[in-house]
């Protein structure tokens, strides 16, 4: 008997984001800018302050260090709402999971920084010996700092398996490198401070474009 032959399924694309979960997306997309906005911001206007010598979280320090710590705390609730998002956003595609659970950790590392303030140091704020000397709390910072930027360049090779499902090739290939120019600015931060704020502001920023990418649904090519 001759084989009757079945017409494959129709692959329906995925479709940009819903109302909801584009209002949560819009959290990942301002964390970042909004966090190097009011980070550079009160760089420029703190006395003391050296972009070259001093680590942005050390802005959480003296009588106005509760700025930064404000924005600290806001942008752990942005990313963390943004990833709440993302996961409504991809459900279903790869990297659903794991993606945003990672972007989740990153931000719960700056609710954990503003909790454990960095170490006074570099001259930093008015009256701070050049020598940092590190504490119980300042270690915690750091530590959460290394393994909030670690799981973020996770979520980034993470994310690419998305990106490249909905079409948008170029992108998954820059965010399999972009974590490599991240942890470049981490190791070469014992030369200059300057290249730490570099690479931690290039994830931030990646993060944001990521989501607003994804928040647009598949490419049409």
């Amino acid at each position: 008997m001759p084989h009757t032959l079945t017409a494959p399924h129709p692959v329906t694309p995925a479709a940009p984001a819903r109302p909801a979960a584009r209002r949560a997306l819009t959290g990942g997309m301002v964390a970042g800018p909004l966090f190097m906005t009011a980070g550079l911001a009160q760089g420029f206007g703190r006395e003391g302050f050296d972009f070259t010598q001093n680590a942005i979280s050390q802005l959480a320090l003296g009588e106005a260090g509760w700025i930064q710590t404000v924005n600290f705390v806001l942008t752990g609730i942005l990313l963390i709402v943004g990833a709440a998002g993302l996961r409504r956003t991809l459900c279903g595609d790869p990297g659903s999971t794991w993606g945003p659970v990672l972007i989740g950790v990153f931000g719960a590392s700056f609710w954990a920084a503003a909790v454990f303030p960095a170490d006074a140091g570099a001259g930093f704020p008015a009256g701070a010996p050049e020598v940092t000397v590190m504490s119980v709390h300042g270690t915690v910072h750091m530590a959460a700092g290394m393994i909030g930027y670690l799981t973020l360049c996770g979520a980034f090779l993470v994310m690419a398996r998305p990106l490249a499902a909905r079409g948008h090739r170029g992108w998954a290939i820059a965010s399999r490198f972009v974590p490599v120019a991240v942890l470049a600015g981490f190791a070469t931060s014992a030369v200059t401070v300057l290249a730490f704020t570099a690479g931690a502001g290039l994830g931030l920023l990646w993060l944001a474009a990521v989501t607003a990418r994804l928040a647009t649904g598949p490419s049409d090519r």
